[in-house]
């Protein structure tokens, strides 16, 4: 009998990264528990951290190459499927151009770090126009408002929620996210700090979330009203006198003359359009600005609506024009020992160099908003996709009108996917490439290390040793390049294994160069301190850390005052012409066992009471005669589906909630437990023509629907 080893790694499911302690004997895992030496999550654990057994074992888990033969599937050797891959690529791109391959990074890829080191060079390799990836199926907005104001995308300020004393949380709920854009691992242990101090948590959301559960108040908002919301608020700083920017004064040339922008949104103008009371938004604004360390916060349900670019410059401005920003208990830049964004440095971003085909949306940091993709499948012309190369996504299923992005695969010269799982988008490959596992490759967090509420290091050694002839993702990225060079003769030099590139990042990174700090870093120092290391925390350093040509914040971006237009105009409407609302609003929805489709193959994430039912509010249920449980159908602009209601006091007045991820019923699907799920996917009734104008994100919620009981 072989001795129980023990090993310390971050879970990397979500983005709260929590550390964790998972004994193996016999290279089995035998039990995982939260690593309570864990510098940032403290022994906090979650119920996804455990089903990283479920995954590991999963007998559906794809561990070598797989070619479909008609319906059929059968393992090939890596040689045969690099060989296949590579000159379908090459042969499509020189038979039509190089935007005739489509490529899309879904969720995944950051919650790896090998795909994020080789996965972006393989892109840049194949040049394509056509690149998606989930981040505009979800922050981009937040990403875009960085850029513009601070220069870079990812100088993303993070909730000091360790020392605030007021928080107003619109379009978020950590309870269940553990925190999104912002690595707050045991947000319940932080909440009950603040308010154990006397501070407040005030949640605006359409449901009585989680987090609005234990909030101190919670507000009803309508979807997609939310930049109304916001912009009385900074009109209410104005009118009443209560800027406060503090140490960002001399660092904002254009204050004067904002207050002109913002006249129109007064609480009274809005507070129908939004559904909350003119004093409760005035209230809001003047605790932002008397409270001494106070945060405004918005995330998922800010971005994914018809608003979401403004919305998310509006949260900025407050926090700016509140001085709130850049300072303990409000919001913070990080540091990171990785990754730390350098003063002037190049901001990453890049909006508009260049717009999709068919519906002419912008580009940001590289990438076409993935509403498009079906279109840019089904639409003849120069620059159609042809082939397309999925990597760790579902978008079949995350994507709007999922329905449609379904029939476009059917119709692809070829399809590739690096994953693991058979899936309701990858069923529709020709060849899938499937990488190690998480427990199998080590692992260091580049992406969440650089939001977390506290500056830490760590690095996640393997847990269990792979099988066979497996290979990581970043050996896949750079077998696929090598032969891509060699059958195009571009000069190639395959990357070092990711390891050796992030030790580079630690022994010139901002620790190891700074006096005073903690001292250098390197790969082998973490090794030795397998819990993670203490960097301290967050402190104020955003002014000296500007990526802005002038170094200065523009609050007014010609770009968003264009799309204040758009947000006044529908003001002016509903003032000139207020009509009552006919249709229900769609909103989604997130359970913390189910933050991604293929969760929904493990056992223990799914079992107990179903959770993809729709929710109404009662009073909307008697109006339509529908009662608990009852089978209805949701209808929208594009789509109809079928699914069971559930009643709910938590939903507002003509809203509805139907969470994503769900409907594995499909042929072709590979995946034993999650296709005895019930549930339909709620992004066959969202529409890809439903976005925001400016960003071109994605726009989730505030769907218009009617709901029916079924068979009517």
């Amino acid at each position: 009998m072989t001795d129980i080893k023990t090993h310390y790694r971050a879970c990397n499911l979500c983005e709260a990264i929590c550390g964790l302690e998972i004994k193996t004997q016999n290279n089995k895992i035998i039990s995982i528990k939260g690593d309570k030496q864990d510098p940032l999550s403290r022994g906090f654990i979650c119920a996804k951290g455990t089903a990283l057994q479920d995954i590991q074992e999963d007998s559906n888990r794809l561990r070598q190459p797989m070619k479909r033969i008609g319906d059929q599937w059968e393992a090939v050797e890596w040689d045969v499927a690099f060989e296949w891959v590579a000159n379908k690529i090459v042969e499509t791109q020189s038979q039509h151009n190089r935007d005739a391959v489509g490529v899309y990074l879904g969720n995944p890829n950051v919650h790896n770090y090998g795909s994020l080191t080789h996965g972006a060079p393989f892109c840049r390799m194949l040049s394509t126009k056509n690149q998606f990836s989930a981040t505009s199926l979800d922050q981009l907005p937040l990403q875009m408002a960085c850029y513009f104001l601070y220069g870079h995308q990812f100088l993303i300020p993070i909730p000091d929620i360790d020392h605030c004393d007021y928080f107003l949380m619109i379009g978020a709920n950590p309870m269940v996210s553990n925190g999104s854009l912002w690595t707050v691992p045991d947000f319940p242990a932080r909440l009950k700090a603040l308010q154990g101090r006397g501070g407040e948590l005030v949640v605006v959301d359409p449901r009585r979330t989680e987090t609005a559960k234990v909030a101190n108040e919670h507000y009803f908002v309508r979807p997609g009203s939310d930049a109304f919301l916001l912009m009385a608020i900074i009109h209410t700083l104005f009118d009443e006198e209560a800027i406060v920017t503090g140490h960002l004064d001399s660092y904002l040339p254009n204050l004067d003359g904002f207050a002109a922008q913002v006249q129109d949104f007064s609480p009274e103008a809005v507070s129908e359009l939004t559904g909350i009371e003119a004093q409760a938004i005035r209230e809001m604004a003047r605790k932002l600005s008397s409270t001494e360390r106070a945060i405004c916060y918005g995330r998922t349900g800010i971005s994914i609506q018809k608003y979401g670019a403004l919305s998310n410059w509006a949260i900025q401005v407050i926090n700016i024009l509140c001085g709130n920003l850049d300072v303990e208990g409000g919001t913070l830049v990080t540091h990171p020992a990785v990754g730390l964004v350098k003063p002037g440095e190049a901001g990453k971003g890049g909006f508009a160099r260049k717009y999709s085909r068919v519906s002419s949306l912008p580009s940001f940091s590289g990438e076409l908003p993935a509403t498009v993709m079906a279109e840019e499948m089904l639409t003849p012309g120069d620059g159609q996709i042809k082939g397309f190369i999925s990597v760790a996504g579902n978008p079949v299923l995350s994507s709007p009108n999922g329905a449609r992005l379904d029939a476009a695969l059917e119709n692809l010269d070829f399809m590739v996917s690096i994953d693991f799982y058979i899936n309701e988008t990858t069923r529709h490959a020709d060849i899938i490439l499937p990488p190690t596992s998480t427990l199998e490759h080590d692992h260091y967090d580049i992406a969440f290390l650089r939001f977390a509420t506290r500056n830490t290091v760590r690095f996640n050694e393997e847990v269990i040793a792979a099988e066979g002839d497996a290979k990581h993702d970043w050996q896949i990225f750079n077998e696929l390049m090598a032969r891509i060079a060699e059958k195009t003769k571009q000069p190639f030099q395959p990357l070092p294994e990711p390891s050796l590139m992030m030790d580079l990042g630690l022994r010139t990174g901002y620790y190891s160069q700074e006096p005073g700090n903690i001292g250098e870093l390197s790969l082998k120092r973490l090794k030795d301190n397998p819990h993670g290391i203490d960097l301290g925390p967050l402190k104020p350093s955003l002014t000296e850390r500007l990526c802005t040509k002038d170094g200065l914040i523009d609050l007014a971006p010609e770009v968003y005052m264009q799309d204040l237009g758009r947000l006044r105009a529908e003001l002016n409407d509903s003032i000139l012409e207020p009509t009552e609302q006919s249709h229900l609003s769609l909103i989604g929805r997130r359970h913390i066992r189910s933050n991604n489709s293929w969760l929904h193959n493990s056992h223990r994430l799914v079992k107990g009471k179903p959770r993809w039912q729709l929710f109404m509010h009662p009073k909307d249920m008697e109006e339509r005669s529908l009662v608990d449980g009852s089978q209805v159908t949701i209808q929208s602009a594009v789509n109809a589906v079928e699914t069971q209601v559930l009643a709910s006091e938590d939903m507002m007045r003509g809203v509805v909630s139907l969470p994503h991820g769900w409907g594995h019923r499909r042929k072709g699907v590979k995946l034993d437990v999650a296709s005895q799920q019930e549930g339909v996917s709620v992004n066959d009734v969202t529409d890809d023509h439903y976005y925001d104008e400016l960003s071109g994100n994605a726009a989730f919620n505030g769907v218009p629907v009617e709901v029916t009981a079924s068979g009517k």
